[in-house]
Order: structure tokens, then sequence, then C-alpha cells
């Protein structure tokens, strides 16, 4: 294989700090063409040293390596487990022909203690129109920014990415938070912060929120010979106003009958007296 000169197609992470005996995922974003063609991860301090670890079309069965592609986000993510100090060069690889490849070097800094740059998840759930907040913390120097892969970044405090808002918030020494507010299920994808020269990549996938969490759904109870019933599915705190309802409706008609009753009995007495007196 050999690389072919003057194409940068593939866009990815240049540096991240991660701890030895951890697990780290780096996506790799390649253009359009790319789409249906073989990804390869491979190691080396050069091209001409590699060895390519694992494939799109060969998985790794040892364990350590393992690839997967997303072709409608046009983003292949490689994952490397159990780090060790020697895991420091890496290159995201797409194979064009049997004889050229587009390649993209990233490196790793192993630490036997707390990364440089960490964050609290790489992988994180949000929901549609709601907001997620990314933890992280830091002992290197540099400006915090927060990009998504391919596109573009925000530098502290604030702005947007996609129509999504962006804050970020480093008040407290060595430590920062991102919040993004207003998801949209187009937000979901790579992100990456950075300080100084390093980087972390996140994934943020944002959902709709489950139905369950409104107030009228409905739970379908099945029997052991498959008999199925809906059963409306209520807030318990519908349930109790519209008891309550029910029970002033029952008091209110009883206190109505009894006052219909009264009435009646009332005017039978007076033309019962009236008619005892005509009779004089």
């Amino acid at each position: 294989m050999f690389l072919v000169a003057g194409i940068h197609s593939i866009t990815t992470v240049s540096k991240v700090s991660v701890k030895a005996g951890g697990s780290i995922s780096i996506p790799c974003l390649y253009e359009p063409e790319y789409t249906h063609h073989v990804k390869h991860l491979c190691k080396g301090s050069n091209w001409g040293s590699r060895s390519c670890k694992v494939k799109t079309d060969q998985p790794d069965s040892s364990g350590k390596f393992s690839i997967s592609d997303d072709k409608q986000q046009r983003i292949f993510t490689v994952t490397i487990n159990n780090l060790m100090m020697d895991d420091t060069d890496y290159w995201c690889v797409v194979e064009i022909n049997d004889l050229k490849s587009d390649v993209k070097l990233f490196q790793l800094s192993v630490t036997g203690g707390w990364p440089q740059l960490f964050v609290d998840h790489q992988e994180i759930t949000g929901f549609n129109g709601e907001d997620v907040t990314i933890h992280g913390s830091y002992s290197n120097t540099g400006e915090i920014e927060w990009c998504r892969l391919g596109r573009s970044c925000v530098k502290e405090p604030s702005g947007s990415i996609d129509g999504t808002r962006v804050t970020i918030n480093a008040n407290v020494p060595k430590v920062f938070t991102v919040t993004m507010s207003g998801l949209r299920t187009e937000s979901s994808g790579w992100y990456f912060c950075t300080k100084g020269l390093l980087q972390m990549p996140v994934h943020v996938t944002v959902k709709e929120r489950p139905s369950t969490s409104k107030d009228h759904s409905t739970i379908i109870k099945c029997s052991a010979v498959n008999i199925c019933h809906v059963q409306p599915l209520v807030k318990v705190s519908f349930i109790i106003p519209l008891s309550l309802l029910i029970f002033i409706l029952m008091v209110a008609s009883f206190i109505w009958f009894m006052l219909r009753r009264h009435s009646k009995s009332i005017l039978s007495f007076h033309e019962s007296n009236h008619q005892y007196l005509d009779c004089f």
C-alpha cells in the first residue's frame, strides 16, 4: 500500500492524553467518495514502519482493537483497549485501491497518572430540545475550545455550532464544563474539546424523550396464555385530583337529592294543611 501524496481527506484529532490500562475511541472523518471503501487502523511512528491492526472487513480477534464505520455521518471510529506506554502513534487509513491509501496520524500521550485533559464520559446522550453538559478537568495550559469534528469551534465563554448553543464554563481552576442547549437530532455526532495542544473526543447522541414520560400513555400487559389488554398509564398527580372531583360530585348529588326530598315534604305538608282548613 502506498500513500497518496497531497491528499488530505481524513480529519481527526491530533493528540490525546490517556491513562495506561484504559481505553480510548478516536473518530476519523472521511470524504463522501470513500463511503464504501475499506478503513484501517495502523500503528507506527512513521508510515514506512506501520503495522495495520484492524480493518472494517477484518476484525481484530485479540480484543485490543475495534473499528466501526458510520457511513451516514462518514466517520469511522477506532477503539484501542488496555492502553500501554508504547501505544503512541496511530494512523487512520482509508484504502483507495490496492496501491493507494489516504492516511492521517494521531498520537496518544499515555500516562500512569491522571490524563492532562480528561472528560467524565466519552459517550453522552441527550434529548431533543433539552440540554446536555460535559464535565472535564485539565492540568495543561491553553485556551479551551469545543469543536464539532470537521466543522466549527466555539471559544470560551459561548457560541453556537449548527444552531445548538454552546456554553463553556472554566471559572473553577483545573475544571470546566461544556453545555449544549436546545439539542436537535442533527446535533448527534462527534465533538472534541481542545486545551492547548491536546484534544479529547466526545460522542453526543440526541434522541426523542421516551413517550412514557408524558402524562398519558399505555402499558400492554400480557398473561401467560398470551391474552393481552391495554391499560392506561396516568400519573399519580392526575389520579388524586380526579378522585377528589368524583367525591365532590357524589357529595353534591347527595345534598341536592336530600334538599329536593325535603322541599317535597314541606310542600306536601302545606297542601295537607290547606285542605284541612278548607273543610272549615
